[in-house]
């Protein structure tokens, strides 16, 4: 096998077409965020990316059916004029070594970069070791244009965060990207880091709508985040008479990028 197999299933032509890259992470705001668009645009599969990177893992259905771990590719085409058609990435795993981050990216970029993507966004959460009510949406971007272009929809660019960069699949795609003369901007959801949060994802893709002029229906993910909120002040409850972690040991445990 080889270390990155890219299986296409059908063959698309998009025009002018945008990468939405989403993969597993911190509070897994930006699979939550990646999957819940490609459900609700809808999105079409169309390729899946198979690689010696990814665990060696099969999943196994409720029928006793197995799969591959993998990646996937699903498109969407526009449907309006100020719409753009939209590649997502998806799927179970980042890479789970440095050499593998740098070889399934390079190999996506190089699979997306032919079918005319010159323009990414990645999504990603960013801890901060405490619950977050209402979580901002942290950006960095490869270029003064897009930071300016991404304020306007209320993105925080900040000095402190993220500190020390971007960690993974969100950071590395920004990072290659430009080397395949891409553009692009991660935006990172505030999460505490301890669940799965659909609140994170929902902020992500408040943003992400507005910015790809998308009509996306994110009543689900409320719902979502008011369950995990219940779950999170009962566990909240029954943890408050230990000391909790000072800010700057959560910082530096949780303030990361995924």
């Amino acid at each position: 096998m080889e270390d990155v197999l890219i299986r296409v299933s059908e063959k698309v032509s998009l025009k002018d077409p945008v990468l939405v890259e989403g993969l597993p992470g911190v509070g897994n705001v930006g699979k939550l965020a990646a999957d819940y668009l490609r459900e609700r645009l809808p999105a079409t599969p169309f390729a899946t990316v198979h690689s010696k990177f990814l665990p060696p893992q099969v999943y196994v259905s409720e029928e006793g059916l197995i799969r591959l771990v993998s990646n996937d590719l699903s498109y969407w085409k526009a449907k309006k004029p100020d719409q753009r058609d939209i590649i997502l990435l998806g799927g179970d795993y980042q890479g789970i070594s440095p050499e593998g981050q740098y070889e399934l990216t390079e190999s996506v970029l190089q699979f997306v970069v032919k079918l005319g993507v010159k323009e990414l966004y990645t999504l990603a959460g960013f801890a901060q070791g405490h619950l977050v009510e209402t979580p901002r949406v942290l950006g960095a971007a490869t270029s003064p244009a897009r930071v300016e272009a991404m304020k306007k929809h209320g993105v925080v660019f900040s000095r402190n965060d993220p500190g020390g960069g971007l960690i993974g699949a969100s950071g590395l795609f920004l990072g290659l990207g430009r080397l395949f003369g891409m553009e692009g901007v991660c935006l990172m959801g505030e999460t505490s880091g301890y669940f799965v949060d659909p609140r994170g994802a929902e902020a992500v893709l408040q943003v992400l709508s507005a910015a790809l002029h998308l009509d996306v229906d994110l009543s689900e993910l409320e719902t979502k985040a008011k369950e995990i909120d219940r779950i999170a002040l009962k566990l909240h409850d029954a943890q408050e008479p230990r000391s909790a972690p000072s800010a700057e040991r959560s910082r530096e445990d949780l303030g990361y990028i995924g």
